[in-house]
C-alpha cells in the first residue's frame, strides 16, 4: 500500500499515525468525523493535500449522520477550524460541499464520499506531474565539479504529506529512480522534528540518498556550495505569491538568496489562495507550547520516552508557519509547470487550470 489514506476491504478508511514515525509504524481507523477531525488538530495525518483529504472525508461521514443544510454547516465549519494555515484544507471541504449542494439529503453522503476519492486520485496525479516538471528544471540546473545534485529540504513534503509521491519530494523521486545521483541534506526541522523522524524515514524507505541536519546548519553548506537547490513544499501561496511553510522555511529563503542557490516552492494549484492578498493576510497557527519543551524519541533499549529539554517555568512561543517573501522564492513549481512567485505568475497558473 503506496497510498498514504485508503479504503480497507470492509469500507473503513484508514491512515497511518505519523506522531509515531519513524520508530512505530500504526495503522489507524478513521470511522467518525469526530476522529478525521481529531487526526487533522492532533497531527496523525499533516501535510497540506492529506489533511484536505482528510477533511473531505470526514464531511462525507458526517453527511452519513446527518444530511441537513445545518449539518452540512456545522461539520464544514468545525473541520476547516482543525488547522487553520493550510488553505487545501477549506479547499477540498468547499469542493465536497459544492459536489453535495444541489442534492438530495438522501444522495449526499454517497456523493461526497465519491467526491473525496476523486480529491484522492487529483492529488496522485498533480504530485507525480509535479515531480516530472521539477525533475525537469533540477536536472539542468548547473553543478560546478560535482556529478551529485545537492538539494536541501525543510519539513516534510514527501508521499506522508500527500497521498502518493509528494509535492517538493516528488523531483526527487522521479530523479533518483531515472538514475541520476541526487543527494538530500534533510533539515531536523523543530520543534516536531518532522525532517528528521519523517522525511529521513521516506527518503531511507526510497534508497534516496540523504544526510539529516540541523536547522540551523543550511546556511553554512549554502555557503560553502554544498547545496545546488533549496525545494520545499508549502501549506498556502498568496495571490502575491508570498508563501506560507513550516516555520523556519524564511531563513533558510534569505541564505539561499545570499549565496545564489536556487529556492523552490513545490505546490498544487490547490494551495494558491487568490483570496488572500499576500503573506501578511495569511493566518499563522500557534501551536502548544509542549512540542518546543519536550522532545520524543526512542531510547537506546528500543522503548519511547519524551524528555523535557526546557527550564521549568520558562515562556514559550510556538508559531507552526512562517512566511516567506515572493521575492526569495525562484519559482513555484506546480502542476502546470513552473510560475514566477509573483501576483503575474500566480494568476497565469491559475487561469491555465482546466475549467
Amino acid at each position: 500500500m503506496s497510498r498514504t489514506l485508503w479504503i480497507d476491504t470492509e469500507g473503513t478508511l484508514r491512515t497511518i499515525d505519523q506522531t509515531l514515525l519513524p520508530f512505530e509504524r500504526r495503522e489507524v481507523a478513521l470511522r467518525t468525523p469526530g476522529e478525521c477531525e481529531l487526526a487533522i488538530r492532533e497531527m496523525l495525518v499533516r501535510g497540506a493535500p492529506l489533511i484536505g483529504a482528510v477533511g473531505a472525508y470526514g464531511l462525507a461521514l458526517a453527511l452519513r449522520e446527518d444530511a441537513s443544510d445545518a449539518a452540512l454547516w456545522r461539520a464544514f465549519e468545525r473541520l476547516a477550524a482543525a488547522r487553520p494555515t493550510a488553505v487545501n484544507l477549506r479547499w477540498a471541504l468547499e469542493r465536497v460541499r459544492d459536489r453535495v449542494a444541489g442534492a438530495a439529503p438522501a444522495q449526499r453522503a454517497a456523493l461526497a464520499w465519491d467526491e473525496a476519492g476523486r480529491i484522492c486520485d487529483d492529488d496522485v496525479a498533480c504530485n507525480a506531474v509535479i515531480g516530472e516538471h521539477g525533475a525537469r528544471l533540477l536536472r539542468a540546473l548547473p553543478r560546478p565539479g560535482a556529478d551529485v545534485l545537492n538539494l536541501l529540504t525543510h519539513c516534510n513534503a514527501g508521499r506522508l504529506a500527500t497521498i502518493d509521491h509528494g509535492t517538493a519530494l516528488a523531483p526527487i523521486y522521479r530523479l533518483h529512480a531515472d538514475g541520476v545521483r541526487v543527494h538530500v541534506w534533510v533539515d531536523e526541522t523543530r520543534p516536531r522534528n518532522q525532517g528528521a523522524a519523517i522525511t529521513a524515514w521516506e527518503l531511507a524507505e526510497r534508497g534516496v540518498p540523504h544526510t539529516v541536519i540541523a536547522d540551523n546548519a543550511g546556511g553554512l553548506l549554502m555557503m560553502q556550495g554544498r547545496v545546488d537547490a533549496v525545494i520545499v513544499g508549502c501549506d498556502r501561496v498568496a495571490a502575491n505569491g508570498d508563501v506560507a511553510n513550516k516555520v523556519g522555511t524564511y531563513l533558510k529563503a534569505l541564505a539561499a538568496r545570499d549565496n545564489g542557490v536556487p529556492f523552490y516552492v513545490a505546490c498544487p494549484v490547490s494551495t494558491i489562495d487568490p483570496l488572500t492578498p499576500d503573506g501578511a493576510a495569511i493566518p499563522i497557527e500557534e501551536r502548544a507550547a509542549r512540542e518546543v519543551t519536550h522532545l520524543a524519541g526512542a531510547l537506546d533499549d528500543g522503548s519511547r520516552a519524551c524528555v523535557r529539554v526546557v527550564p521549568e517555568g520558562s515562556p514559550v512561543a510556538n508559531p507552526a508557519f512562517d512566511v516567506t517573501p515572493a521575492r526569495l522564492v525562484t519559482a513555484l513549481l506546480t502542476e502546470h509547470g513552473a510560475c514566477d512567485a509573483s501576483a503575474a505568475g500566480v494568476r497565469a497558473v491559475l487561469e491555465a487550470r482546466p475549467s
